[in-house]
């Protein structure tokens, strides 16, 4: 009995045996079948690749391409960098109250500093009689009429160092408003880099959304199937909750650069009317240090401002020292009737010269004070050229940083990312990952290719520090 009851035991375990490898068998076939059958994975490709890679294992992109336009922004109403840039030198009231202020007020003054002393004209009369003398009263017989001019002449070329002096204090003003100019296009500038970033930002989270929907409907097509428990289903659902928060993020985050760039360029046109376009991209390419040094040198507004006011504290000694000499007046007049000891002289002509006596030279405060501002003006210079210096440094090491940052990603993170996710996301399919895997995996991939977008957002804020301490654009 004991030997026929073992040799029955040992025949049901090879029959479960059999059945349980059927089962597996079974499952592993469906779950293949259901694979195929379903939709395939989307490209995950970064926002607005224009570059399409070769496919992924599941689908999915193999290396990204690497400049980023989206084909949103492409159209009829998107203003390029160009037109950004003429809309706000013609609008924005900064620019224009400035233009009045510091450069039409300064050459209405160039007017008046060259007039001319106007003459000056005296009519005199002496001589009539007012009351009666002995019985005789003639009040205009021996009265004299006198009419005198009189003219000051300018001498040593006051009118003339007067007109150079304001006319560098108008240059002066000229280069002032370049520089605010400068200033504000970086702002303006800064504000159309965000809004790029913001819109790339937001079409990699649409991206990653409709991958990971379809990655949705494969797992509900595996739990209907049995192949799938409710709740890895259920967890893989509740994570779609954090796409959507980064797309709603996006979407107010892309709608606050608008507003600020429409408030730089003065425009009421309504956020959702109002789109830009440009290339949301880096370059590895870099000219030497010196190039921007000896670039900043010959195009910065603030340095040229310096050397001007320079030049104009040395035309004003120039004039503090010409209006210390003295200026002759002289005069002419015509007198009628005069009382001569000439009986004959009946119409008369005087003229006149007057000298101020140089006594005292009441200039020697305004010479010594422009000497002073002379010596003034050149520290100024100086500063201002260490300054820039300095600028084109530190804005060169943040460019070639970013670069230092971007090189990596672009040669090895973002094809590692991509093809992470795809291969643990087939695995998590095939039963060869877990959950916690694939969770992680797109996790991982997002972090990447955000952490790329804001390090090429960094690279053109970069670039947009380095034009401004060149003082002109010197990388698109």
């Amino acid at each position: 009995m004991n030997s026929k009851h073992q040799d029955l035991t040992c025949r049901a375990a090879r029959i479960v045996c059999l059945a349980g490898c059927l089962l597996a068998a079974d499952r592993l076939e469906t779950s293949v079948a259901l694979a195929q059958a379903a939709p395939p994975l989307p490209s995950a490709p970064a926002p607005a690749t224009v570059v399409a890679p070769p496919p992924g294992p599941l689908g999915g992109p193999g290396m990204p391409g690497q400049t980023f336009q989206s084909a949103k922004a492409v159209g009829a109403g998107a203003l390029t960098w160009d037109q950004v840039k003429a809309k706000f030198e013609a609008a924005n009231p900064v620019l224009k109250e400035d233009q009045l202020l510091n450069v039409d007020e300064m050459k209405a003054e160039e007017i008046t500093a060259y007039l001319r002393p106007n003459p000056e004209f005296t009519l005199g009369e002496d001589g009539t009689q007012i009351v009666p003398h002995e019985g005789i009263w003639r009040p205009t017989s021996g009265t004299q009429v006198s009419p005198n001019f009189s003219y000051l002449h300018e001498r040593e070329h006051k009118r003339e160092l007067r007109l150079q002096s304001a006319k560098e204090g108008t240059q002066i003003g000229v280069f002032g408003h370049d520089d605010l100019t400068r200033s504000l296009l970086y702002n303006l500038r800064a504000a159309f880099v965000q809004t790029l970033e913001a819109k790339a930002v937001l079409d990699l989270a649409q991206a990653d959304l409709q991958y990971y929907d379809k990655i949705i409907d494969i797992s509900k097509a595996r739990f209907n199937a049995g192949d799938l428990a409710r709740i890895d289903l259920d967890r893989i659902e509740l994570l779609r909750v954090q796409y959507e928060v980064e797309i709603e993020n996006a979407i107010v985050n892309l709608r606050s650069q608008k507003i600020q760039l429409l408030q730089l360029l003065n425009d009421r046109t309504p956020v959702d009317q109002f789109d830009v376009t440009g290339v949301f991209d880096w370059s590895d390419s870099l000219r030497p240090l010196d190039d921007f040094h000896q670039l900043a040198l010959a195009s910065r507004p603030d340095l040229q401002e310096a050397m001007e006011t320079l030049q104009q504290s040395k035309t004003n000694h120039k004039l503090a020292v010409a209006n210390g000499s003295t200026d002759p007046t002289f005069g002419a007049w015509f007198t009628y009737n005069p009382s001569f000891t000439n009986p004959y002289a009946h119409d008369t002509l005087g003229l006149s010269v007057s000298i101020p006596l140089r006594i005292f030279d009441k200039n020697q405060g305004e010479k010594k004070r422009t000497l002073i501002d002379i010596d003034r003006s050149q520290q100024l210079t100086d500063v201002t050229t260490a300054q820039i210096f300095s600028d084109v440094d530190s804005a060169y090491e943040q460019l070639r940083s970013s670069i230092a940052l971007l090189v990596p990603y672009r040669a090895q993170y973002r094809d590692q990312a991509t093809r992470v996710r795809d291969t643990v996301t087939y695995a998590y399919q095939h039963g060869g990952a877990s959950l916690m895997d694939f969770l992680n995996a797109q996790s991982d991939y997002r972090v990447v290719q955000l952490a790329y977008l804001q390090l090429i957002g960094s690279y053109m804020g970069s670039a947009s520090q380095l034009n401004l301490a060149v003082g002109r654009e010197v990388i698109p």
